[in-house]
């Protein structure tokens, strides 16, 4: 049997699909990348925008003809559009077989041995106490240097944009020793590198008694032989404790990197919103954390277009572009989301002038990030090479500890050997659009 699987949106849903891999390898289902192959097709979604909805309908156009040829085809819809829609998508998409929500992931193989067995179309969207799925580990691929750990899942923050509280449930954390044990497997299994998950990873533990807090779990994981770097998303500014804050300084293994999203730097904007800081304590916490690691880079997530945002409004989100200077942006256009608050705003800024917004946030941030690539040229980095470099001609690639992306070559001398998860120091010779070139030095930490 095969599976073929196709996943939209965050880093969240990249590892539920993994873990859904998993589930189905554990059952001897081989993945496919070939959805003509599969004996099981699954589209693990997101709803934070429309355009990964619309990708989701143009995708059962392309596969539920496909049970013409096979009748014996499962096609199963997860994720967050999933468990908005519910059976209505069931309804809207004859064909169908299975949709399934964001705490029933675990649920999976059982929903399509019962659509194998009855022919019948499922639909489960029920919220647990425990979202289902938290605890399935998927194995790490061939030669992977790092891995994902979702510590947490869901949200209690209700920003007046997001639809992450409706169909992700509220915060929920993984106990602790759950999560150091997962670490402890994957170190065991090669794995250099963790990313720590969650909507909101820093209220982690907040909410269960007795639990650590999140800076007390990196020190925990800090901890784990093997483990070389630590990194984390996402953090809501509000939630950034002077704990965390200090935690970047006292643990060695914890990257000088940050994902902090600022979504707008107007404060009438941020209000709308409901993110619950102004820009100025936002700089604030900026300024603590660079008065203590001068050389972290810092990444963010901009909405332009919000419903009600003036020009002065969209010029405040630049300066505080230029202010922070990040290293890089994910930017968007506002998306109206059914049922959240900012759905039923009045005041909604044309298609027309959210483009022209965007681009104008876009061109800023890519003279931003250029000046920060190019200030890396004639400074020495460590690098964890992750493979070949897609670039070819004999490069390897790999990444700095402010996730830095750099390509370089195999150095002449045959007592530097090159392999995968190997830390090197590297010379930066030349920064790119988006990456940098360099030399290996030589291996081992600078």
């Amino acid at each position: 049997m095969k599976i073929f699987i196709e996943t939209y949106g965050c880093q969240m849903n990249v590892s539920d699909s993994g873990k859904i891999v998993q589930l189905f390898a554990d059952l001897n289902y081989q993945l496919t990348t070939e959805s003509r192959a599969a004996d099981l097709i699954i589209i693990n979604t997101c709803s934070v925008r429309e355009k990964p909805e619309l990708k989701l309908f143009s995708a059962l156009g392309r596969y539920i003809p496909l049970k013409r040829k096979r009748p014996e085809l499962v096609i199963a819809v997860g994720g967050c559009v999933a468990q908005q829609w519910g059976e209505q998508l069931l309804e809207r998409c004859p064909g169908l077989d299975i949709v399934f929500g964001t705490h029933q992931l675990d649920t999976l193989p059982e929903l399509v041995s019962s659509v194998r067995d009855s022919r019948k179309a499922v639909s489960s969207t029920a919220f647990r106490m425990a979202p289902g799925g938290l605890e399935v580990m998927a194995r790490p691929q061939p030669q992977a240097v790092s891995a994902m750990v979702t510590i947490m899942q869901g949200c209690d923050n209700f920003c007046s944009y997001c639809i992450v509280p409706h169909v992700r449930g509220r915060e929920y954390s993984r106990p602790s020793p759950a999560i150091i044990e997962e670490v402890s497997r994957l170190a065991d299994a090669g794995i250099k590198e963790v990313m720590l998950l969650g909507q909101n990873v820093n209220s982690y533990g907040l909410k269960e008694p007795g639990e650590i807090s999140f800076a007390q779990l990196l020190g925990r994981v800090n901890e784990i032989e093997g483990i070389e770097r630590i990194r984390f998303t996402t953090s809501h500014p509000k939630d950034m404790s002077d704990e965390l804050i200090a935690a970047f300084a006292s643990l060695s293994k914890l990257c000088p990197s940050l994902h902090l999203p600022l979504q707008a730097g107007s404060d009438t904007v941020l209000k709308r919103m409901g993110r619950r800081y102004t820009a100025a304590s936002y700089l604030e916490k900026v300024a603590k954390l660079r008065e203590i690691v001068p050389d972290v880079a810092l990444t963010t997530d901009i909405i332009v277009g919000f419903p009600g945002e003036s020009e002065d409004d969209f010029q405040q989100t630049l300066k505080m572009l230029e202010k922070v200077g990040y290293d890089q942006i994910y930017s968007f256009k506002y998306s109206s989301r059914p049922g959240t608050k900012a759905a039923d705003y009045e005041d909604m800024i044309s298609d027309d002038e959210k483009r022209e917004r965007l681009a104008r946030c876009q061109a800023l941030q890519d003279s931003i990030s250029q000046r920060l690539l190019k200030a890396q040229v004639g400074k020495v980095s460590e690098v964890l090479v992750t493979g070949p470099s897609k670039r070819g001609a004999g490069e390897w690639s790999g990444r700095t500890r402010e996730s830095r992306i750099v390509n370089f070559s195999k150095p002449s001398s045959p007592e530097v050997e090159i392999v995968v998860g190997g830390l090197y120091k590297v010379s930066i010779i030349k920064a790119l659009k988006h990456s940098l070139k360099g030399e290996v030095v030589a291996d081992g930490n600078p």
